[in-house]
């Protein structure tokens, strides 16, 4: 596991001037809210900070919405940002843990455990007092990053339904409860309302302080996974979500319990509610 999962404000502004840290601004808005994640970018972020473009690092011919990319395409991707295998990647938001677990986990697909999330995000560096810069930001001197696939944390859809009679493996549902248990609709057109059957449900922000957006202590880590029904150290979790971002969170929230093997349902609820041979639970109709 990486050193360093999450890392501090405190800590991120005395490693700024490190020439192996890269820090990453991957803050990401739903689909239904009218902001652009890299005007917001140019108006202000962390000094040095380089764009990570969550729906721009994906598989160009998936039509589902930013699907993994390839080995090859990632590679490509980081080495264009300025990104080595010898780099500490720092990623963060702007809304203190959302989206920025997504490229943490995605820099551990391909074989880069040297990441580490931001912990409470551009809120918690703002917070503290620590400047911010503005701007067009400077273009990265290119490199060379070699991914290395670990396909042990990534799921696809055929494998979540294998996974349906008798599976091995849990599924949890960072998505908040009234989607989960199909009461509210979906925020994405043409999605069905509920859940994948037998899945259990803890919405990513019971995992954070609700003032700070900072991940809770590990104890209050492992009291909510506990109350949301997995089994600590027993059980093989496979996260999903919306669209693959939130899941993402758990699968932090998890790797800092000391879980390794936790896996990301990438197409989540943006592929298996929009497909008809996806069996759905929808207790809202029951």
């Amino acid at each position: 596991m990486s050193h360093f999962p999450l890392v501090s404000v405190q800590w991120l502004k005395g490693a700024l001037s490190d020439p192996k840290v890269v820090v990453l601004d991957a803050t990401y808005h739903l689909p239904t809210v009218s902001r652009d994640a890299r005007a917001e970018y140019i108006a202000g972020r962390i000094p040095g900070a380089r764009f990570f473009d969550v729906d721009g690092v994906a598989d160009p011919t998936d039509p589902l919405p930013h699907m993994v990319p390839t080995p090859e395409q990632f590679g490509e991707m980081m080495g264009a940002l300025g990104i080595s295998n010898d780099s500490h990647v720092v990623c963060y938001d702007s809304y203190g843990i959302f989206s920025a677990a997504r490229p943490w986990w995605l820099f551990r697909l391909y074989g880069h455990e040297n990441v580490s999330v931001l912990d409470g995000g551009l809120p918690a560096w703002q917070a503290a007092g620590y400047e911010t810069e503005s701007g067009p930001a400077p273009v990265p001197e290119p490199t060379e990053f070699s991914p290395s696939f670990r396909p042990e944390l990534l799921r696809r859809v055929a494998e979540v339904q294998a996974n349906l009679e008798g599976g091995k493996e849990v599924v949890l549902d960072a998505r908040a409860a009234n989607r989960f248990d199909g009461s509210a609709p979906e925020p994405r057109p043409g999605t069905r309302s509920g859940h994948i059957p037998g899945s259990l449900n803890l919405p990513f922000t019971t995992l954070l302080d609700s003032d700070t957006k900072k991940m809770l202590n590990v104890h209050g880590l492992e009291s909510a996974f506990r109350k949301a029904g997995i089994k600590l150290g027993r059980d093989k979790v496979v996260t999903s979500c919306g669209s693959g971002v939130t899941a993402c969170v758990l699968a932090l929230g998890l790797h800092l319990l000391g879980d390794d093997t936790v896996a990301v349902y990438d197409g989540s609820w943006s592929e298996w509610g929009t497909r008809s041979d996806t069996p759905i639970t929808n207790p809202s109709k029951a």
